[in-house]
Parts: structure tokens; sequence; C-alpha cells
């Protein structure tokens, strides 16, 4: 079993940055990544990175967001540039899936941090 943990999460003005961590309880060699869910919507793909450095974005967030992951391959970071309301949401880690679009399918989840983003 493995065990995410986020952190970064918090409140901050339109135009904003920040940048949220996850950190496994091993080392992951399969993909990671970071989705979110904002209430009375779906959950929605912010960003997949594979062990070797591939990324995927959502749509609302290109240009914008940038993933990564350290070479000792037990955290990956999400920053966030120019931060609307809209990506108000609670952001959740995950890994244990392959490739770049399987991310509904993770066998690991993190419990989540919380992301507002005032007007």
């Amino acid at each position: 079993q493995v065990q995410l943990v986020e952190s970064g999460g918090g409140l901050v003005q339109a135009g904003g940055s920040l940048r949220l961590s996850c950190v496994a309880s091993r080392i992951i060699t399969s993909s990671m990544g970071w989705y979110r869910q904002a209430p009375g919507k779906e959950r929605e793909l912010v960003a997949s990175i594979t062990s070797n450095g591939r990324t995927k974005y959502g749509d609302s967030v290109k240009e914008r967001f940038t993933i990564s992951r350290d070479n000792a391959k037990t955290t990956v970071y999400l920053q966030m540039n120019s931060l609307k309301p809209e990506d108000t949401a609670v952001y959740y880690c995950n890994a244990g899936f392959d490739g770049l679009t399987a991310w509904r399918q993770a066998l690991y989840r993190g419990q989540g941090t919380q992301v507002t983003v005032s007007s």
C-alpha cells in the first residue's frame, strides 16, 4: 500500500500562485498526477506525469500550471500560476496508473488539499 500526502493548498487572490506537493510513502515507478473536484462538479484532470517525465494537462490549466516530479520518484509537484476563481476545488494527488490518461484508474489517492481562489 502507498500513502500519498498533499500539502500547499490555501487561499489566494486571483492572479496569484500556489505550489502543491505530494509525498509518497515509497518510490513510485508508475505515473503520478493531480486531479481536482469542485462542489457539484465531476472530477477533472489537472495534470499527469509519467516516470520518464512526459506530461499531460487539462485544457483549462494549460500554460498556467506545471507538473514535475523529483528524481527520487517519491514527490510530485504542481506549480499553479495565474490562478482564477474557477480553479477553486479540492486537489487530489494520485499514483499507480499507466501512461497519461488512465488517471481515473489510479490505485492510490491522497486525501486532498483545498485551493480557494478569491476574485
